[in-house]
């Protein structure tokens, strides 16, 4: 027999003592002169982000304005699921389930929960490793898994037809659902789509456009795919110093917030998010102790094979997706087109990865109009 209980988070003081003895003790290096963020994240931003971490970051604060949301725990396949659920006001509203990926968490949606329960029950779950969650305590959580968890989730809160949205991790998460429950689905929204280049002969060749899309893509993984192949096959190595070091483990983390996000040429970090943002994310790592975790699903979903993350098949569910120009993976129209029942495609006038924390209006905007025409 299953519970579900109500949760609110509880730092104890200790943990936070803790934090800041490490901050205190952290050991700088030099980098060499105009490294900047050339070699990843620039120190003299980090140091300042670290300053303000220690001495005028009030977790409190953030820890009270996170238990505003509805948060409750429970248990499925032998794991700790910690979720939001902040009902609609309208009790016949569509049920909503989103998801974050790595390396965000549930702070991710705490711009959009309050406007999206508007119109929807919105379900957000700790993805299973991550965060309030905790730690997962056996192998095999892969993509295909944690849409198991959430389908089951969902039929614990009594939701037996529901939306689905998804970026990162919570795209493939989305998409798992679709193929392994469609008749529960009314429609899933994503605002990153992976779709692999299908069988010769399937799609038109691809437009000059297409093509020099594809280039581009493939330069930038060659530069950015070093975390992704350090944590698809040695992740408990690089863990334990990320989980012994929060600068470490906020340098790690925040690059991708700059890399993947709608950032100028001037990398100007804050012009896209606060610097509460950025380090109450990193928090949520920090205090739960899931950075190891968290990576790991890099490793499983890679022995789990393509199939663990990208569709196995094609989804027929009906499918919105939202492309924001920041976000570092382009996607090639036709190959998701042949992936995907793609019923709506919006070109975002900016944003990135983070989309419903770098452009929540928009973000709001395109998931409730979608869902909204599907009802």
């Amino acid at each position: 027999m299953y519970t579900v209980e109500p949760f609110a988070i509880e730092v104890p003081d200790g943990v936070l003592d803790d934090l800041h003895r490490r901050l205190d003790a952290t050991r700088w290096f030099d980098p060499l002169p105009g490294a900047g963020w050339d070699e990843g994240t620039d120190l003299g931003y980090l140091r300042e982000l670290c300053r303000y971490w220690r001495h005028d970051y009030d977790w409190r604060a953030v820890e009270a304005g996170l238990n505003r949301f509805p948060q409750y725990i429970t248990t499925i396949d032998n794991q700790r699921l910690h979720f939001i659920h902040a009902r609609s006001r309208h009790p016949e509203a569509l049920p909503l389930v989103i998801h974050h990926g790595w390396p965000g968490s549930i702070t991710e949606f705490t711009k959009v929960i309050e406007p999206l329960a508007e119109r929807f029950h919105v379900v957000c779950p700790s993805l299973p490793g991550y965060g309030f969650s905790g730690p997962t305590t056996e192998p095999g959580w892969t993509p295909r898994r944690m849409a198991a968890a959430s389908l089951e989730l969902m039929s614990r809160l009594g939701y037996d037809r529901f939306g689905a949205q998804g970026g990162d991790w919570g795209a493939s998460i989305t998409t798992q659902m679709a193929l392994r429950a469609p008749e529960r689905l009314v429609g899933i929204h994503l605002n990153m789509a992976i779709a692999p280049e299908p069988p010769p002969g399937n799609v038109p060749d691809l437009t000059p456009e297409e093509r020099a899309a594809r280039v581009e893509a493939r330069v930038r993984n060659r530069v950015e795919r070093g975390y992704r192949e350090q944590q698809a096959t040695r992740p408990q190595s690089l863990s334990v110093a990320l989980n012994d070091s929060p600068a470490g483990l906020a340098a790690w983390i925040v690059e991708k917030f700059l890399v993947w996000s709608d950032i100028g040429p001037d990398n100007d970090m804050e012009s896209s998010f606060t610097r509460e943002e950025l380090v109450t994310n990193v928090m949520v790592y920090w205090v739960t102790g899931t950075i190891a975790s968290a990576n790991r699903l890099y490793y499983e979903t890679r022995k789990g094979g393509r199939g663990a993350a990208a569709p196995d098949g094609r989804v027929e569910v009906p499918t919105a997706f939202a492309r924001f120009p920041g976000d570092g993976i382009v996607p090639i129209r036709p190959w998701v087109e042949y992936w995907y029942n793609i019923v709506r495609w919006t070109e975002m006038p900016r944003g990135g990865h983070f989309a419903s924390l770098e452009a929540p209006d928009l973000y709001i905007s395109d998931v409730t109009d979608y869902f909204t025409s599907l009802e």
